[in-house]
């Protein structure tokens, strides 16, 4: 085993770039819906701010990191081509930056992944190729779920390499699937009455897969190999840390709390320095429904299905007529054990995943690492909703070195004790120059400080204490938006990936966007979220004491058209940037650029991924690297010296086209049914951007 890894349309609403589709089976709709988030936290505009000297700060907090997924520092080469391509910004005055020198892709609306020029790319794996041996070929007319369960599943979202030790060129590479998008699967399919077999499709096309691949001179192309691997929507997991044997996770197939069946909703994750994968349970409430009026005839916990954005009636997959564990007036319990981080050994593909509740649980987008000099593990996460938080976890054990059975027995256990905190921003920007706009305030830059506050501490055999009062730590570990509520957490704008600079140690974050910004009873702008009717998202980066409570943060970008005032590029000039809407998943190279994915692009354009530099006096340039099929989302990004991937999700998926009246034909052209991919992109001459 390897120890180190490679790290790697909503026009409904006349927001955003995402259709009404992709909502609906996505994330539940809940851009057509208020936001789950009632409660009456303060926002910058209420604060009374405290003083915190950044500078203080800094010398208070400085601490030497352990990077994970660090890729080789390069040498810088010549300049990138001259000639830009209609669209792209114009060529900057300035050498670029390694690791950004490529010509940037122009805004498009093609059915391709279209690329840089000098760069090659090739689908790896895509929905319905073999994982496992024997798996029968795709065939979309006659698909089955035991054929579906030794497939590569649909819509992957999250991608991570590992390395195999002793096996030159040799990878594992892990993706998970996040939804099932049924009418762009079925033929003919009734979405008032699907098929039992239908039912069993989806449910074993989530989860993730485990594909063992070769690089080769043509990209990375899956062999047959002992590790591979697929979980689904009915494998089972095992439930750790405070929420686990807790009368909230107790159903009647399962009244232990422990022994949980599934994951769903598996979006962006996170590669640990053990070599293990994580995953996050995001939009799991779609999953669940009941029949209408069902609820009045059953007691129910309206509350807490409401803060987690569970509705009681028909789900839109109407799982729930097959299953009764998709039925919270039958199984109230059930939607309890969804939401968590997991966990899954990638080098023993007989062994049960974990559900980390020590981490909270909430519609996680991700869980990244960072690991500090003294060997303490800090896992952050965003909870992608409108007005919901950040989080951060900080384990009391420290992580052991080696790949022997007993290191990795300790290491997956680190997530399990210690202490979960979520995040309160403050700035002494003036409430007056914070109006709505996104105009920048005097000081230049929208900025300030912040504290982790603590929610849970979790010790030994799942034993915790509740940091919040009136709350109880088993509550606090099921029902973790309640606890950061209140304890006063600071309201966001779909705070979704984050990811650690392996170069400087600080922390950066996405967040996508917040159309009720500013509405009529819903929280303003303030100076983390400056914009009203927030449509293409910004970028926070925290200086961030790891291990500790206090941070400081700065907005690196307000996205949106450069030519529109409300947006920011860190300082750059604006007429030499790609434009970029609707961050979404982060990366980094070895350089120590930022390399972020796009979902929902508001600028009429296809989803793409950006290198961002960070330091010096091209900090904010922003260079569009690729953009994927229409209708598809980036995700998934892994960039290492000489190879990027990214994960192509749902293209195609339109309100007006289905699987009989497709949009795309990517990847196999012709008149083919469109399939979610992972794509390789790399050059034959050089290192990428280099």
């Amino acid at each position: 085993m390897a120890l180190v890894p490679l790290n790697l349309f909503v026009n409904h609403r006349g927001k955003s770039g995402r259709q009404r589709v992709t909502c609906r089976y996505k994330c539940g709709d809940a851009c057509a819906h208020p936001a789950p988030n009632t409660s009456a936290n303060e926002y910058f505009g209420d604060i009374v701010r405290q003083s915190v000297s950044r500078r203080a700060m800094l010398q208070a907090t400085g601490v030497t990191v352990l990077a994970v997924g660090a890729g080789s520092t390069l040498a810088a080469c010549g300049r990138a081509d001259d000639t830009a391509p209609a669209g792209a910004p114009p060529a900057a005055d300035t050498e670029p930056r390694p690791g950004m020198n490529f010509t940037a892709v122009a805004p498009n609306s093609e059915d391709a992944v279209v690329v840089p020029a000098g760069y090659r790319q090739a689908v790896v794996i895509g929905w319905g190729d073999p994982v496992l041996p024997g798996a029968p070929p795709f065939d979309v007319e006659a698909q089955t779920a035991a054929a579906q369960r030794q497939q590569f599943g649909f819509n992957n979202d999250f991608a991570g390499l590992l390395p195999i030790d002793g096996a030159p060129d040799r990878y594992l590479l892990v993706v998970s699937h996040e939804y099932t998008t049924e009418q762009f699967m079925h033929p003919g399919y009734d979405p008032e009455a699907p098929t039992r077999e239908q039912f069993e499709i989806g449910l074993a096309a989530h989860g993730l897969s485990v594909v063992e691949v070769q690089r080769t001179p043509d990209g990375l192309k899956p062999v047959p190999g002992r590790y591979n691997r697929r979980i689904t929507g009915d494998t089972p997991f095992t439930l750790v840390g405070p929420a686990a044997g807790s009368d909230h996770v107790k159903t009647t197939a399962d009244p232990t709390g422990r022994n949980v069946v599934g994951t769903f909703n598996n979006c962006a994750g996170g590669l640990t320095p053990w070599g293990t994968a994580l995953s996050a349970e995001e939009n799991f409430h779609g999953y669940f429904g009941s029949a209408e009026g069902a609820e009045a005839a059953t007691p129910i916990d309206a509350d807490r299905l409401a803060r987690y954005g569970v509705k009681l009636e028909p789900s839109e997959r109407r799982w729930e007529t097959f299953d009764p564990r998709f039925d919270p007036t039958k199984e109230p319990h059930e939607i309890n054990r969804y939401g968590y981080i997991l966990e899954i050994n990638p080098w023993d593909p007989a062994s049960t995943p974990v559900k980390h509740s020590a981490l909270g649980r909430f519609k996680h987008e991700a869980a990244t690492i960072h690991v500090t000099e003294d060997g303490t593990v800090v896992a952050y996460s965003g909870d992608d909703e409108r007005f919901d938080y950040m989080y951060k976890f900080v384990s009391t054990k420290k992580i052991r070195p080696g790949t022997d059975p007993a290191a990795l027995a300790h290491n997956m256990t680190i997530l399990d004790e210690g202490t979960l905190y979520v995040a309160k921003l403050t700035s002494e920007i003036p409430a007056a120059e914070i109006d709505g706009s996104g105009a920048l305030p005097s000081t230049g830059a929208f900025a300030g400080s912040g504290t982790w506050i603590p929610l849970l501490r979790a010790g030994a055999g799942g034993t915790a204490e509740s940091l919040v009062p009136g709350i109880t730590a088993e509550e606090v570990a099921v029902f973790t938006r309640f606890a950061a509520d209140k304890a006063g957490a600071t309201k966001m704008d779909r705070p979704e990936d984050f990811e650690t600079n392996p170069l400087t140690g600080k922390v950066y974050l996405a967040l996508t966007n917040n159309d009720e910004r500013g509405l009529d009873g819903e929280p303003g702008p303030d100076a983390a979220n400056p914009r009203v009717d927030n449509k293409n998202g910004q970028i926070l980066e925290l200086t961030d004491d790891h291990a500790g409570t206090a941070f400081t943060w700065e907005l690196l970008l307000v996205c949106g058209d450069p030519a529109a005032a409300d947006s920011y590029y860190g300082g750059f000039d604006k007429s030499q940037v790609s434009p970029i809407s609707c961050p979404d998943n982060l990366a980094f190279d070895g350089h120590g650029n930022l390399w972020v994915s796009t979902d929902g692009n508001a600028l009429d354009g296809n989803d793409g991924l950006f290198a961002v530099a960070l330091e010096g006096p091209s900090r904010g340039e922003t260079r569009q690297f690729l953009t994927v099929p229409v209708g598809a989302e980036t995700c998934g990004p892994v960039v290492t010296d000489d190879l990027v991937l990214v994960c192509v999700q749902h293209p195609g998926e339109s309100d007006d086209h289905s699987l009989a009246n497709p949009l795309s034909h990517w990847p196999d052209g012709g008149d083919r049914v469109a399939r979610p991919a992972v794509v390789a992109v790399w050059r034959d001459d050089g290192p990428i951007g280099v």
